[in-house]
């Protein structure tokens, strides 16, 4: 007998209740059996998910360490010292290079007093300091990224700055050397004075006066070949010049008076300008006169005993401007662009020797050396001398210099 059946003896209407009651049982728990699948089936999904998040956390903090492993070992054999300060200025963190260039103590000392107990107290270049014992250290500074403090690299460039400076040595006797091989085209124009001076007093028409004044000449001649030859070999055993105080006019008047026997028995004019207002600097006057005298040489020789030659001064922001400047036939630009070369020269008795010396000399002051030429407007040559302690950029060309001289 089934549950139906036994029902036969009751209320119609119940029945059917029976019957909606058990139909709607039936479809909640086969909705309830459907929620528990799907809730099994989302559970079983978030447990993979949850199992491959917490994998790639692990995988990444294994990375993480792996990482932060590898840079703490460049750390500590990396050949610069590094050091972190916090953000009221002490030391938090340093490597085993900062620890061997500055010494112990360190982590939590305040960055300034390190400094003063490690470096040596002079100069004024924060980013290059000297270490008590000798060594030279580099220092660069950069910000923390996302939080305060600083991060200092400290590199010992002792052997850098020693490399340098021998560099330099190399070069100065790389410029002595090209002096002293044009030893001989310096002293040509004071020894030709000399030479003049001394035929002068064998005639013996003359006065006494003119006697002594001929005398006093060739001295001063021969002392000034002399002091060329001495500051050859200054340069030569120190690799460099010795410097002393020049003043601009004393200066243009010992040149004047230099090369005014050459003038004698011609139809060229020497005209001074001064334009710097009783300037002086320093220089080896001795070197610089015999360069001097050779471009005035030039000049001479270019203007073929008529013309006009201009010895040029102007002050020119911190640069020195002096500049021989003739009225001669000019050169071809082919020429001019090679006349500081060694050896180069259109002249059949020419040594080439004498501009490149030019250049030298002026080079060992720290300035340089310009030409400017135009064929059948004769040659200007100017010759920048630093006229205060430090390098300032040289202005475009020389013309600028010259227009803005006027």
């Amino acid at each position: 007998m089934t549950a139906l059946e036994s029902l036969n003896g009751l209320d119609p209407g119940r029945i059917e209740t029976l019957k909606r009651a058990f139909e709607v049982f039936n479809q909640l728990s086969e909705a309830l059996t459907v929620s528990y699948r799907e809730l099994e089936s989302q559970v079983a999904r978030l447990t993979e998910e949850l199992a491959a998040a917490r994998s790639e956390r692990l995988k990444a903090l294994v990375e993480k360490e792996k990482l932060a492993t590898k840079l703490a070992r460049l750390l500590e054999v990396l050949p610069g010292g590094v050091i972190v300060l916090d953000g009221a200025g002490r030391i938090a963190e340093r490597n085993p290079k900062a620890a061997e260039l500055l010494g112990e103590p360190l982590l939590g000392e305040p960055w300034d007093e390190v400094s003063r107990r490690c470096f040596v107290p002079e100069g004024v270049d924060p980013h290059e300091r000297r270490l008590k014992d000798g060594r030279t250290v580099s220092i660069l500074t950069r910000p923390l990224s996302g939080e305060t403090g600083q991060i200092l690299l400290l590199t010992d460039v002792t052997e850098r700055r020693a490399l340098q400076e021998l560099l330099e040595h190399q070069r100065r006797l790389a410029a002595m050397g090209e002096m002293v091989a044009g030893l001989a085209h310096q002293v040509r124009t004071p020894l030709a004075s000399a030479l003049l001076y001394a035929t002068q007093l064998e005639n013996l028409a003359l006065d006494e006066e003119r006697r002594r004044r001929f005398t006093a000449k060739l001295v001063e001649r021969l002392q000034h070949l002399e002091s060329q030859v001495d500051a050859m070999l200054g340069l030569s055993r120190k690799g460099r010049f010795a410097l002393e105080p020049i003043p601009v006019a004393d200066f243009l008047r010992r040149l004047a008076e230099a090369v005014e026997p050459r003038l004698a028995g011609t139809a060229v004019r020497l005209r001074v300008v001064d334009l710097t207002g009783g300037a002086a600097f320093e220089g080896n006057w001795a070197a610089l006169e015999g360069g001097f005298l050779n471009l005035l040489g030039n000049a001479l020789e270019a203007l073929a005993g008529r013309g006009q030659i201009e010895l040029r001064a102007a002050q020119e922001g911190a640069w020195l401007c002096l500049s021989v400047i003739d009225d001669g036939p000019g050169m071809e630009e082919a020429v001019r662009a090679r006349i500081f070369e060694p050896f180069f020269t259109t002249r059949p008795q020419g040594t080439g020797l004498g501009l490149p010396l030019v250049a030298s000399i002026v080079k060992a002051h720290g300035g340089t050396v310009r030409c400017e030429s135009v064929p059948g407007q004769g040659t200007a040559v100017h010759v920048y001398l630093p006229s205060a302690v430090g390098r300032v950029p040289l202005p475009a060309t020389a013309r600028q210099l010259k227009e803005a001289s006027r």
